[in-house]
């Protein structure tokens, strides 16, 4: 398996050399014509670009295994890589400029950006689905063995069963007490790793022990370490899985250094703020101003009542904002039903018209919140607001509820494209969509901002089977 994962690596990183030599060739034809290429020296200039692509892309990480991640991810950070190979690419070009006899034009390095941009997202596309494909096959699989059977634990095994793509295939788990683990072979007790590990083929041991068993972990990492296989520990710190927490060594002693949320930060705020409201206005003077009147023409038209939905729920600091929407359901519907309780839209919902079904499908209907982003009470990424009935229904219910209020509210956000969306039939459903949001709120970056906009375009274009 080791030897087949090698393999793969290895071909995502051989496949970017051609590409990137033929985009500069072509970059160059494009840009100052045959006689460069012709010149001796482009052989350099081709051999300098292709190992300044290495040095960016390994700056940037491009090449980490994220087939467990969305390719909206990948997208990012393959802009990331391209921004910080053209900053550099051209810093390199302009010291070389005279020993090489240089002449690369601004138009140079926006063919090649272009070029890179629409190959390399191509070919990783078609990449990730050969590997997802491999991986359904039974090709591509890690064997996993979890010692312990914890809630994580439990709760690991679920994720990976239902998750083919992550490839991981779990072949059994030891515990001291437990003998059952929903579907999961038991191979023993704790004791029996190094049995097991020499009569089965395991690619990675996964050690899911509470923390009060210190002793029994430390003996679970040096088994592996003899047996060379690679370990992962799942930390029994439920209450920190949500912060941005990070392992640093103090003399031999680990410390977990929990950080402030990122956006604390006044810098980060301003940034922020500058994005959305750019992105709002930017969107009001190009698609808004043509697609917003038409929207609101066709409810007029085909249905009764107005354009616009206006409803109450809370913002930042738990403060009520005014949330406008587009219609979807008729006049006569309501948001609570005669015991007060909020009810909430239902797949096949007869409150819901043709044209808003269409709208809440392709979420069309939220796009007027971009005039919420505008005056500032709204972000263009976060956490979705709740109206206000459902936020009293589940503060007292749901972990950490009150938390996800600790930043602006969004039009989209992680969980939405993570597929917590619409309905939450059970109160694990908001349990996990709110664990979504403390997940977003606490490793807040640009990029990933970045990344939960495009999965939301690509999520609108494909479909959503949550979106009713």
């Amino acid at each position: 398996m080791l030897h087949k994962q090698n393999n793969y690596t290895g071909i995502r990183y051989m496949i970017d050399a051609p590409i990137v030599v033929i985009c500069f060739i072509l970059a160059s034809l494009l840009s100052l014509g045959e006689s460069l290429v012709q010149d001796g020296r482009f052989l350099i200039q081709c051999f300098i670009a292709l190992v300044v692509w290495y040095l960016c892309s390994s700056f940037s990480r491009l090449y980490a295994d994220r087939r467990s991640n969305k390719y909206s991810e990948e997208i990012i950070f393959i802009i990331y890589t391209l921004l910080v190979y053209a900053i550099t690419l051209s810093s390199v070009f302009f010291f070389l400029r005279e020993p090489l006899k240089l002449e690369h034009s601004n138009n140079f390095f926006g063919i090649l950006l272009l070029l890179l941009f629409v190959f390399l997202t191509l070919t990783k596309y078609i990449i990730r689905k050969y590997l997802h494909s491999a991986i359904y096959q039974g090709k591509l699989l890690d064997n996993m063995l979890i010692v312990g059977a914890t809630p994580s634990a439990f709760e690991f095994y679920e994720t990976v069963n239902r998750y083919y793509y992550y490839g991981y295939k779990c072949i059994g788990f030891l515990d001291n007490h437990t003998q059952k683990m929903n579907g999961c072979m038991y191979r023993g007790k704790i004791k029996d790793l190094s049995v097991v590990l020499k009569e089965q083929p395991v690619d990675e041991v996964v050690i899911a022990l509470p923390a009060t068993q210190n002793d029994q972990i430390r003996d679970c990492v040096e088994v592996c370490d003899y047996h060379r296989i690679k370990a992962r520990i799942i930390p029994d710190f439920q209450q920190y899985t949500s912060a941005t927490a990070q392992v640093n060594n103090i003399g031999l002693l680990s410390v977990i250094n929990v950080r402030p949320l990122p956006l604390d930060r006044t810098e980060f705020k301003i940034l922020k703020r500058a994005f959305d409201f750019l992105f709002a206005l930017v969107f009001f003077t190009t698609i808004g101003i043509i697609l917003l009147p038409l929207i609101a023409i066709f409810i007029k038209l085909t249905s009764k009542g107005p354009a616009f939905f206006k409803q109450e729920r809370w913002g930042l600091n738990n403060e009520k904002i005014i949330c406008y929407k587009f219609r979807t359901m008729v006049i006569s519907s309501r948001d609570v039903d005669e015991n007060g309780a909020y009810q909430q839209a239902t797949r096949n919902d007869h409150r819901v018209t043709k044209v808003g079904a269409f709208l809440r499908r392709t979420n069309l209907d939220e796009l007027p919140q971009f005039w919420n982003v505008l005056v500032g009470n709204m972000s263009v990424v976060g956490p979705r607001p709740h109206p206000t009935p459902l936020n009293l229904e589940s503060m007292h219910t749901i972990d950490n509820y009150m938390l996800r209020h600790v930043i602006k509210p969004g039009i989209t956000g992680w969980a939405q494209v993570n597929g917590s969306r619409g309905e939450t039939k059970s109160p694990g459903d908001m349990q996990q969509r709110v664990n979504f949001d403390l997940y977003y709120i606490h490793r807040w970056t640009f990029w990933l901002d970045c990344q939960i906009i495009l999965q939301t375009m690509i999520n609108m274009m494909r479909g959503d089977q949550n979106a009713y």
